[in-house]
């Protein structure tokens, strides 16, 4: 007798009912099977009748478990038929494009992961002293908080689930949608712990059965059972939790599956009030989109999902054929068989060990084949012509290859001939090297009596006659030795050394004394020319002053493009950070779609419970009016607000409980404030009542935004640009910037009057565009330097101009 609460007592009862009905369930299987006339058989049917994904308004324990096994089973169909399918078309290099499916492992993850999955944790709750539920769903929340796959009830569809406390339940986005699951009987349901004690009371049992079912070495094959963990002989609960020996008996079942050839019954609810003849079509593409029938579908439209082996093909259809065609490879046997039945390469494809079919294609293929024998003999013909053609062409690329083999040996005989000429010419320059490296001096050295001709020809005619004599001597002998060099003997190495050595000192001493009567003949000649060079350096000076003056503009236009250039890299880097930020805003979007894709999946499950239930959906935010449409692109919320009006916008924030359309609307109404004060800040100081004066060239230029405060020191800059006028005329548009506002400007129109305008005089006319708005200063070309604009200003008549008073105003 042990003393229990009335809560214990109830618990070991309806444990003592479960283990009750486990025993006897497993008992009746076992004596099924013990009734079969075998024990054991390798090849057999197999039917697994799987419970559907289950959401309901209340979800408990048992969707719990259901959902998860449905998750283990989808990732195993999307194994089986999407990735081991494509593995199997790379392996036989089949070339078929890769289908991209949604994986569910991360889900998955989240159940089973250790020590953080959702069964551990519901396990290790149980074993606390005083476990709660409360305290087990706060522990999930807070241990898988940036989980992607859980997430809070509020966030659900129907009203239901938002007004359900975070500590009284989660929802988990499963691979067909979000499910809400209310964590009350979680640990009731989980816990399948039998006192030690009662087990005992049931060995002792008069019933013979119950003594059957709990003795301790019991009959139930384990093969076919799963048997309970039994305690310790103590008095304490033996803990054997429900999900525990779910996960295991479902990893038993997934080994099974793995381990064996798999065919799939996908099971559609054709309607939502279990009518005969009613068809919902959205409901339905919706059940076989998350099924990830749409993937499959598009696998077995690109890939070929008929296939067999050479072999058994071969086997198949050898009895139909002759003998001469029976004994070919079996691969060739397929070949041939398909070129005689003029298959299109496009239904069937070859792999390395399988032939591949389009789908349907095989039985045309095996209908052709059976045939009557008329046809059978119009095909062996064909088989037959066609393994001739393959057979001539065999003979012919043999014969081509023994012709490339003959060329190849022709053509390296050629090749050793050539090696053995150079071979020989290298021994022969290796001989006469000496000979020839002084016949090469020789020949330079009768070059050199042909530069001394004409250098001798252009001295005076005092001392032309003696040095011609000198230079004739000399060359005939150089041409006596180069002549000695040609003959065909070998002598040694000095000799040849010493008879050049003796040329060249003889042209040295030639090249000598010429150069000193030239050097005499020069000076003659530079003491005629330092007169004239004194009358040339006079005007030199004139023209090196021009000169400078030229360079000192060039080195200030440099400068000016310096500028320009440091402007344009500051511009680029900053159009790098907004590039950069772009990037990072279209990364935010991509993960909202998904996000979005995800709510809208929710809400169409929602949508089809409630209508299963009669519910009523959570109420959405009310539309906008018309200018408040969404517009992807738009914005950065993706709602167009250009066009409503103020009243409209003010409503939308006072009543709206919209989060994304509550700050598109915020930022449309700093945007707008922002721009009027911009305005604001450039017309009043020069009393324009509307919009400003518009510059002709940068027509659709923006207003500036703040309103640049004028230093003291500000920079004076010139700016000329080409335009074209709306009536079609061209010009140049000059600009004079003093910091960052236009201080004067000139339009210059080849066939009209120029315009002129001066800041403090024509402020209603002038353009309002800030030197940055502008970007003259990133365009080359554009800036001028001040006389350039001084001058041009002056040549139409402007008037003075003076900068410092217009600091001071």
């Amino acid at each position: 007798m042990i003393p229990l609460k009335v809560r214990e007592a109830n618990a070991a009862r309806d444990a003592l009912a479960k283990a009750i009905y486990s025993r006897l369930f497993d008992f009746i299987v076992a004596s099924i099977n013990k009734s079969i006339p075998f024990g054991h058989s390798q090849s057999y049917i197999g039917v697994l009748d799987i419970a559907g994904f289950e959401f309901f308004a209340l979800n408990s324990f048992e969707q719990f478990c259901i959902n998860y096994c449905n998750e283990k089973l989808q990732q195993f169909f999307n194994d089986r038929i999407l990735k081991q399918e494509q593995e199997l078309y790379a392996k036989e290099g089949l070339n078929v494009p890769k289908i991209e499916y949604s994986d569910n492992q991360d889900c998955i993850d989240l159940f089973e992961m250790k020590p953080s999955g959702l069964l551990d944790m519901l396990d290790e709750e149980s074993k606390l002293p005083r476990p709660t539920p409360q305290h087990f769903t706060t522990t999930v929340h807070q241990t898988h908080a940036k989980h992607f796959r859980l997430t809070t009830p509020r966030k659900s569809k129907l009203r239901e689930h938002r007004e359900m406390r975070d500590d009284e339940g989660f929802m988990i986005r499963h691979y067909a949608g979000s499910v809400c699951y209310q964590t009350a009987l979680f640990l009731e349901k989980n816990n399948d712990a039998l006192h030690h004690s009662l087990e005992f009371i049931m060995e002792q049992s008069a019933n013979p059965l119950l003594q059957l079912l709990f003795k301790k070495a019991a009959p139930i094959p384990n093969e076919i059972r799963i048997p309970l963990p039994r305690g310790k002989t103590t008095n304490k609960l033996s803990v054997a939790s429900v999900g525990s020996k779910f996960r295991s008996q479902l990893g038993l079942l997934l080994q099974k599956l793995q381990t064996t050839g798999t065919h799939f019954v996908r099971c559609i609810k054709p309607n939502a009030e279990m009518k005969s003849g009613q068809f919902e079509g959205a409901p339905i593409l919706s059940q076989l989109k998350c099924a990830g029938m749409a993937s499959v579908l598009k696998l077995m439209q690109k890939g070929f999902p008929s296939r067999t082996m050479f072999v058994d093909l071969y086997g198949m259809y050898k009895s139909l054929l002759p003998p001469k065609l029976s004994s070919l490879d079996p691969r060739l046997f397929c070949k041939c068989l398909f070129h005689a039945l003029g298959l299109n390469d496009h239904d069937y494809k070859f792999g390395i060990t399988k032939v591949f079919f389009r789908p349907g294609k095989f039985a045309e293929f095996d209908q052709l084949v059976r045939q009557d024998p008329e046809n059978m003999n119009v095909l062996i013909k064909k088989v037959q012509a066609w393994l001739n053609c393959v057979r001539w062409k065999k003979a012919m690329y043999g014969a081509w290859s023994v012709i490339k083999l003959k060329n190849k040996i022709l053509y390296r005989a050629e090749c050793l001939k050539r090696i053995q000429s150079y071979v020989r010419g290298h021994l022969a320059r290796k001989l006469h090297m000496p000979r020839i490296a002084s016949f090469k001096r020789a020949n330079a050295l009768h070059g050199q009596t042909e530069a001394l001709n004409a250098t001798a020809s252009k001295m005076k005619d005092s001392s032309r006659a003696a040095w011609t004599s000198h230079i004739t001597s000399l060359k005939e002998q150089i041409q006596a030795t180069i002549l000695s060099l040609k003959k065909e003997s070998v002598r040694p190495t000095s000799d040849y050394k010493n008879s050049v050595n003796n040329l060249e000192a003889g042209v040295r001493k030639v090249v000598e004394g010429m150069q000193k009567q030239i050097a005499a003949d020069e000076a003659a000649r530079i003491r005629e020319m330092e007169e004239k060079l004194e009358q040339e350096r006079l005007k030199a000076a004139a023209e090196e002053k021009d000169r400078l003056e030229q360079e000192k503009a060039r080195q200030e236009r440099r400068l000016l493009e310096e500028a320009r250039k440091k402007e344009e890299e500051v511009h680029l880097k900053a159009q790098a950070v907004r590039d950069a930020a772009e990037r990072e805003a279209e990364e935010q979007r991509r993960r909202r779609i998904a996000a979005l894709e995800q709510e809208r999946l929710d809400e169409e499950l929602a949508r089809r419970l409630a209508h299963d239930d009669k519910r009523k959906m959570v109420a959405e935010a009310p539309p906008i009016s018309h200018s408040g449409t969404l517009n992807n692109g738009s914005n950065g919320n993706g709602y167009d607000l250009s066009k409503i009006t103020f009243a409209e916008l003010r409503d939308t924030i006072n009543t709206s409980n919209n989060i994304e359309l509550l700050e598109a609307c915020r930022a449309e109404f700093h945007r707008r404030l922002r721009a009027y004060n911009a305005w604001k800040g450039n017309n009043e100081p020069h009393g324009a009542p509307g919009n400003g004066p518009q510059m002709p060239v940068f027509e659709e230029a923006k207003l500036a935004s703040p309103v640049v405060s004028r230093s003291k020191n500000l920079i004076q800059r010139y700016f000329k640009v080409p335009y074209t006028s709306a009536s079609g005329a061209t010009g140049y548009w000059y600009a004079h910037f003093s910091g960052q506002f236009i201080v004067r400007q000139m339009e210059i129109q080849p066939s009209g009057y120029p315009i002129l305008l001066m800041a403090g005089k024509d402020d209603e006319k002038m353009c309002v565009v800030t030197l940055n708005e502008s970007g003259l200063t990133r365009k080359k070309g554009a800036e001028v330097l001040e006389y350039e604009f001084e001058s041009i200003w002056a040549g139409y008549g402007g008037g003075p101009y003076d900068v410092g008073r217009l600091r001071k105003s």
